[in-house]
């Protein structure tokens, strides 16, 4: 009888955070608390909300 493991395949190996390029936000907004950023020919924008907190919305 030939029985075989039925387990899923692994996920691709995540980037190493120390791989990553690491950018602080004020290298990004310059000062401002909006930046636009284009990806693949789609602009999006990147904002800082009352809270402090990072949104990025198309």
């Amino acid at each position: 009888m030939n029985t075989l493991s039925k387990t899923p395949p692994s996920p691709p190996q995540a980037e190493s955070s120390d791989n990553r390029p690491r950018l602080e936000s004020e290298q990004i907004l310059r000062g401002s608390n909006t930046a636009e950023i284009e990806h693949a020919g789609q602009r999006y924008l990147l904002r800082v909300t009352r809270e402090n907190k990072l949104i990025l919305t198309k």
